[in-house]
């Protein structure tokens, strides 16, 4: 659970805007749970609004050939003369009981590349580790990582460094699908392990394939399970939409446990500004409130990574509402299964399972007519008796019920907490 930039801030993040929404994740969303906050791509870019025009790209190197914080946008990072990278901005962060991550993309700098410059404590060269015929096809920055003893080596002396910055969560991208690089993921996981600091390590972008599962569960604690999701109800390939993702987080259901956690992306609510990365611009999120709450409420019953990403120094009532609804939170952080267990064309229905013999059922309608539902219980693989009933979004204790009666508006869904004490 935490916040990352992208959504928001896309490329072009900076200190005092990360460290603003800090402020506002600690203050306000920690309380419920919300702990890592993540600087995403670009923060090595010194002209990132060139990025539509990559032969115009500058970058911030250290002398052996790693991105690091541009000065001019993280002021702090510079240090009697020396860019220490993130170690300030980290040490703020852990001060106020946070995490910290960055994202990445996998592989060298094609810069460090051409310069050939020297990897730290070894005798390679940047040549010798980097792959020149393995480019990702959709980032300009860096070359493919060869298997080799350089480029372990190359990986070590990269995750050693963000190891003493202070991360604690790598986003790596261009790696989970599109393509996917098994080497490099089993290369990274190495490198965490040796650099002795204990770092979660999120895999992008997806979808990553399902027949993966084992080797991304071995070697990882996240991995995204579709496209980007954007402030859409439904899309085509590119972004997806809140409706496209149901099928997705069925697919995964079965895989998520302790340490292992299918990611269904980051949650495109709330004020999407200044420099949203797709989309028309600055904006509030267009999803209608019905719709942001049938999201949170799909993302906890498939117990995906709570991350948000809209602006934290815009966080509003209804936004606040949202992200800290402690049902809502105890199905994602506590349930110890869950899954879908009926679809019947517009109409979708999971159960989990929680402790202390507690159930949790969601019902959704991904359609545009609304909805009448009056089924039993046994219907959805519960007991077909009376239970404890409670409204998980509005705290309303209902009737003891053998069943479950609604009516739901189109893109609508309702959350029950069953049983229990």
């Amino acid at each position: 659970m935490g916040w990352n930039s992208w959504d928001s801030y896309g490329l072009r993040i900076d200190e005092r805007q990360f460290r603003d929404n800090v402020e506002a994740l600690a203050t306000k969303l920690k309380p419920f749970g919300y702990r890592y906050a993540v600087i995403d791509e670009g923060w090595y870019m010194v002209n990132p609004g060139d990025r539509p025009k990559p032969e115009l790209l500058q970058y911030e190197l250290d002398a052996n050939g790693r991105f690091v914080p541009v000065p001019a946008r993280f002021p702090s990072a510079l240090q009697r003369g020396v860019n220490t990278g993130f170690a300030e901005i980290a040490k703020s962060v852990h001060a106020r009981g946070l995490q910290f991550g960055i994202h990445v993309v996998r592989g060298i700098p094609r810069v460090s590349v051409a310069r050939n410059l020297p990897i730290e404590g070894t005798n390679f060269q940047a040549q010798d580790a980097a792959d020149t015929n393995d480019a990702c096809p959709w980032d300009p920055t860096s070359w493919g990582i060869r298997d080799n003893a350089a480029g372990q080596a190359w990986y070590d002396s990269l995750v050693r460094k963000y190891a003493r910055w202070g991360v604690d969560f790598l986003k790596v991208d261009c790696i989970a699908d599109h393509p996917y690089r098994p080497r490099e993921i089993r290369q990274i996981a190495l490198a965490i392990q040796r650099s002795g600091r204990d770092i979660v390590l999120s895999l992008s972008p997806g979808p990553t394939a399902v027949e993966h599962h084992a080797e991304v569960a071995a070697l990882s604690q996240m991995w995204r399970i579709s496209n980007d999701v954007w402030d859409i109800w439904e899309g085509q390939g590119f972004p997806i939409g809140i409706k496209n993702q149901f099928e997705n987080a069925a697919r995964w259901a079965s895989s998520t446990r302790p340490g292992n956690w299918p990611d269904a992306d980051m949650l495109p609510i709330g004020e999407l500004r200044p420099f949203p990365d797709v989309g028309p611009g600055p904006r509030h999120t267009r999803l209608t409130l019905v719709e942001q709450q049938t999201l949170l409420s799909l993302w906890a019953m498939a117990r995906s990574p709570l991350i948000v990403g809209g602006n934290l120094t815009l966080l509003d009532a209804d936004m606040l509402h949202l992200l800290t609804n402690t049902e809502i939170l105890k199905i994602d952080q506590t349930a110890t299964a869950s899954r879908q267990v009926m679809r019947e064309g517009d109409l979708v229905v999971w159960t989990a399972d929680l402790p202390g013999n507690e159930h949790a059922l969601a019902v959704f309608n991904l359609g545009e007519r609304a909805i009448a539902v009056d089924r039993d219980w046994a219907e959805f693989g519960l007991e077909g008796r009376q239970y404890k009933v409670t409204n998980a979004w509005t705290g309303k204790r209902l009737e003891e019920s053998a069943r479950v009666s609604a009516m739901l508006e189109p893109h609508a869904s309702i959350v029950l907490m069953i049983g229990g004490k």
